[in-house]
């Protein structure tokens, strides 16, 4: 099979699409035809060495591929071949072909192509997991989401609308890209791009909620960003820090918490695959539920082949994404 493979932490020269052997699926797990494979935020911090977990070299980077099974293991059990599937592999999703721990596949819906499930994955699961399981959303809730045109944020202002929220502001850098957010569903932008965040962000929330502030954030920012969303919240609010995409992590007195009631948790996404893989099940299960309903739409995306992997890769690590990159391995 052809795969991108990474010989050396951060170094672009080090890796390439090169021919590798076939996987198997081994007990319990499930051998997956990749047709097309997200690149992510996350696949550009592992490839430098610097996400929580590092791959035994060399590895073949690529989280979240979607496409038809082609066999499956012993003890396997409700997956078949010719599934269609999203499988959300820790790595292996550049290539052809991938075999995945079958707790971590999941059927598509019918109408639900490829391309779409892949542009879907992680920004989704993370997004549910941010406001289902640490902010415990609640139908009439305001919901504050940062970074609200990448990946994960569009993902949360569409499952923030879908979940009841009654009021979803939209936190963005480049004010030009609100559009984004507000075709997700949005109903106002707060500006990140201004002077001094501390303040500018806690101004703008109040004035969006008549004085009131916001039940849930949720940040993947951190930085400047940060130090003004948690000023923002309600009295019982809840933060939820998933990244530090601002490049600084924000550092907070314990006694703010305590003073205004409110939660600070944090969102690891790979944990929740490893420790709590039937929660990730529900979450899918919701999530292609509201595609069915139209509640939630696919983000953008911009298919290319995977011998274009670099490009796509500089596209994301630069900042110019305006959709989703996502390759195909068989194109």
């Amino acid at each position: 099979m052809r795969a991108v493979t990474v010989h050396e932490f951060g170094n672009l020269d080090k890796a390439g699409v090169e021919e590798r052997e076939d996987p198997r699926p081994g007990e319990g797990e499930v051998l997956v035809e990749v047709r097309a494979a997200p690149v992510n935020y996350v696949d550009l911090v592992t490839f430098r060495g610097e996400y929580q977990f590092k791959p035994t070299l060399p590895y073949v980077p690529g989280k979240g591929p979607s496409g038809v099974v082609r066999a499956v293991g012993v003890g396997v059990h409700g997956l078949a071949p010719g599934d269609r599937v999203l499988a959300m592999a820790e790595y292996g999703g550049y290539a052809e072909l991938v075999a995945v721990d079958h707790r971590q596949v999941y059927r598509l819906p019918d109408a639900l192509s490829f391309v779409d499930a892949a542009s879907m994955s992680l920004g989704f699961d993370t997004a549910w997991m941010a406001l289902r399981d640490r902010a415990r959303i609640r139908p009439g809730e305001t919901v504050l989401v940062l970074g609200a045109t990448g990946a994960v944020g569009l993902a949360a202002v569409q499952l923030a609308r879908a979940m009841g929220a009654r009021l979803v502001l939209a936190g963005v850098s480049r004010p030009e890209r609100f559009a984004a957010a507000a075709a997700a569903g949005a109903h106002a932008m707060v500006d990140l791009s201004r002077p001094d965040l501390r303040n500018a962000v806690r101004e703008q929330v109040l004035a969006a909620t008549d004085g009131q502030g916001v039940d849930v954030v949720i940040d993947p920012l951190g930085g400047d960003p940060f130090d003004g969303a948690v000023r923002s919240l309600t009295w019982r609010g809840r933060l939820v820090v998933i990244g530090f995409a601002a490049g600084r992590i924000p550092v907070l007195k314990a006694n703010y918490p305590l003073l205004k009631n409110i939660e600070i948790s944090g969102l690891q996404i790979s944990d929740y695959r490893k420790r709590l893989p039937e929660l990730v099940a529900e979450c899918y299960r919701e999530v292609f539920a509201f595609y069915e309903q139209g509640l939630v739409t696919a983000p953008p995306s911009t298919a290319v082949p995977l011998t274009e992997w670099k490009t796509a890769f500089r596209t994301v690590a630069e900042g110019g994404a305006t959709s989703r990159q996502v390759l195909l391995p068989t194109a």
